[in-house]
């Protein structure tokens, strides 16, 4: 990778009015270039929409509005924000619910758009879908089946989405596919700490900057989103932490930021956590289907397809 300033945009949306959303976007994605010099901006989980886009009634419902309300990518939920990345010479993180190839199939996605206005890479599509969220659960989102690592000038670039973030097998594979940064545009509930030791932990285990980027505001059901989007270093530490606001927060990232084991110290690193791996002590176990030890107060029902 390179240096650069990669910065993350938080702000309230109005759920379903995908054309109002983008609008806001665009607003802050020029911001984000002319006040802080970002060269990859990156906003949070489904931006188009809201993350639960309706009150929710039926399955079929909701999949056949968000179905209408948002397109493929690219399409008109993208070709905006493509023309403004072209326009302003910028990368550009954008998470959106796409149209699958039928019309009950719908995807949480995340793209990365480049500044010359083209989408590289792959569509990543959101390969742990929250529990109610899951079609198979009773929600909307079918989940993908494939990590992405996005090859940019800026970085190579791996692609999460928020609950994938719970999942550390997601992030190591996405690191031995050659990651540098791993993003996670998020629309978090859970508690703050939650939030920020999973982020810390992610960047720590697989030693690559993590950058988690959350909404703020309501969603259509009334869910009160915190924000607190940050930026995490390979080291494990906080570069940069938003508020629970409508906010731009930047940084301008080391392309070697291992040299010392933390930040302000001159203590050599002396570590790799991927190399340090000794995979023959799980290499049997890992990819086991399994659940653990305690039962949750509710166990989703899911219908395998």
């Amino acid at each position: 990778m390179r240096e650069f300033v990669v910065a993350a945009c938080q702000f309230s949306i109005v759920p379903m009015d995908v054309e109002a959303n983008i609008r806001k976007a665009l607003m802050f994605l020029e911001r984000a270039v002319e006040e802080h010099g970002a060269e990859l901006v990156v906003f949070p989980e489904a931006i188009t929409t809201g993350f639960t886009p309706l009150r929710l009634s039926t399955q079929e419902a909701t999949i056949a509005n968000l179905w209408e309300a948002v397109d493929a990518a690219p399409g008109r939920i993208t070709e905006p924000v493509q023309a403004a990345a072209a326009r302003l010479g910028v990368h550009v993180a954008w998470s959106s619910y796409t149209r699958g190839p039928e019309k009950d199939i719908i995807f949480n996605s995340l793209m990365i758009i480049d500044d010359r206005g083209d989408i590289v890479g792959d569509v990543y599509h959101k390969t742990h879908p929250f529990p109610l969220e899951r079609k198979e659960g009773g929600g909307w989102a079918t989940a993908g089946s494939r990590p992405a690592v996005v090859e940019t000038r800026l970085a190579r670039i791996g692609l999460t989405i928020c609950y994938d973030g719970d999942f550390p097998e997601l992030a190591t594979v996405e690191t031995l596919m050659g990651a540098e940064i791993i993003l996670r545009p998020s629309s978090l509930l859970r508690s703050y700490n939650i939030w920020q030791f999973v982020n810390h932990a992610r960047a720590y285990d697989n030693h690559v900057y993590y950058v988690a980027v959350n909404n703020v505001g309501l969603d259509a059901e009334g869910n009160n989103f915190f924000g607190s989007s940050m930026i995490v270093d390979p080291t494990g530490w906080m570069l940069v932490q938003a508020s629970g606001n409508n906010e731009i927060i930047s940084y301008r990232l080391d392309p070697d930021p291992m040299r010392y084991a933390a930040r302000g110290t001159r203590i050599p690193m002396l570590f790799d956590h991927i190399e340090d791996r000794n995979v023959d002590v799980y290499r049997d176990w890992i990819l086991k289907e399994g659940k653990c030890a305690f039962e949750p107060s509710r166990r989703i029902p899911y219908k395998r397809r």
